[in-house]
């Protein structure tokens, strides 16, 4: 039973134009092994899961191959490819191959998450970055938005890093050494040419955003029995509660109010970065020497419009979801509640949506200002570090 020390996170299968990235084990219903992949969906092939039997003996039986129905048209696509156990097995890692291929020279992936824990995790709140690619060096924004998190009550965060610029590397550096941050290495461009869009007719290449999806996903699975509650969102984002003093609080309101959900919509709003405080409050000389968004001086909000949804992030009980899109979840056991923006809200500083507005027809939203007693200084302590 071939079991090689891994240390990438991209495995090809054999033989296939496929992908397995990670193995969990699922307790939720029969007892089954989970390997997160990317498969080619126009090149289906029998695959067979090879298990490694704490006896030394292999037990092998068929891969159900699950494609998720989020592929926005892309070529290639986030799959649970499902291998029923053997009892009797109690096996500690898989490999995924060919039924057809002479076995032998495989890797074998270990079977995490086999340890099924009830409550008391590690983390209450853990936050889900799907990838930093294009050498992103927004630096500043990065601490910002880590500090915070940590204000917020959040104390860990998993990213997955295809490429960072050198100054963000300092950063992560940063931040993995202080026990926040894991930094789970993602180098999809070594394999495939992924999209920078999510449009499959616009944006072309073999698989939606950097993988995007295969990331949430490997995340929920990651941190299935080290977290009680994940959310699910990006970099230049925030879930912000507007009613609470910080996320315990919300998610305690909410559960107890809502005791069937699994999972909470929370509602984008954009904060326009092309709109600035007209007193320069926060523009302090130490912050501009460091690359990236000053987030403290944008304070202008977008209003919502008429006839149009915004864009939602989430936040999860990852024992209670199956499989994730970015905007809304694909499969789960629990029931799902819009959180109403007036108690949470994401605060996003990006480029406008509705970049005709002007800052009077803007609503102001100083939330983050809120912080600025603990924030600023904690802000200056890590540029200084």
């Amino acid at each position: 039973c071939p079991k090689y020390l891994l240390e990438e996170t991209i495995y090809p299968i054999k033989d296939t134009k496929h992908f397995i990235l990670s193995a969990y084990e699922d307790h939720r219903e029969k007892r089954l092994t989970r390997v997160i992949g990317i498969v080619h969906r126009h090149n289906l092939e029998a695959l067979s899961c090879i298990f490694c039997c704490e006896n030394g003996s292999t037990f092998q039986t068929k891969v159900k191959i699950d494609i998720h129905r989020d592929h926005f048209g892309f070529p290639f696509a986030t799959t649970d490819l499902l291998c029923e156990e053997n009892p009797e097995c109690n096996a500690s890692h898989v490999t995924i191959e060919r039924e057809e291929r002479k076995r032998g020279g495989s890797l074998s992936l270990p079977i995490r998450n086999r340890e099924k824990t009830e409550g008391d995790f590690p983390y209450e709140f853990t936050v889900c970055i799907s990838n930093l690619f294009g050498d992103y060096n927004n630096a500043l924004q990065f601490i910002q938005t880590m500090e915070v998190y940590k204000i917020l009550g959040i104390q860990k965060v998993t990213i997955y890093n295809t490429s960072c610029g050198p100054q963000l590397d300092k950063v992560l550096h940063y931040y993995s050494e202080e026990g926040l941050l894991e930094v789970v290495p993602w180098p999809i461009t070594q394999f495939l040419n992924p999209s920078r869009g999510w449009n499959f007719a616009v944006h072309k290449g073999d698989l939606h955003y950097y993988g995007q999806l295969t990331t949430l996903n490997d995340c929920i699975y990651r941190n299935m029995y080290k977290s009680k509650y994940l959310l699910l969102n990006d970099m230049d984002e925030i879930i912000m509660p507007y009613k609470h003093g910080g996320l315990h609080e919300l998610m305690g309101n909410l559960s107890v109010q809502n005791p069937k959900v699994g999972v909470f919509v929370v509602e984008n709003h954009v904060f326009p970065k092309t709109m600035f405080d007209d007193n320069k409050r926060f523009d302090l000389p130490l912050w501009r020497e460091v690359p990236g968004i000053n987030i403290l001086e944008h304070i202008y909000r977008e209003p919502d419009r008429k006839n149009v949804f915004n864009p939602t992030k989430l936040i999860i009980n990852p024992r209670q979801v199956v499989q994730t899109s970015v905007h809304s979840v694909l499969k789960s056991y629990g029931e799902t509640f819009r959180i109403p923006p007036d108690v949470c809200r994401i605060i996003h500083v990006r480029v406008p949506l509705q970049g005709h507005l002007t800052k009077e027809q803007l609503l102001v939203d100083t939330t983050l200002w809120d912080f600025q007693q603990e924030l600023v200084p904690k802000i200056n302590n890590v540029i200084h570090k």
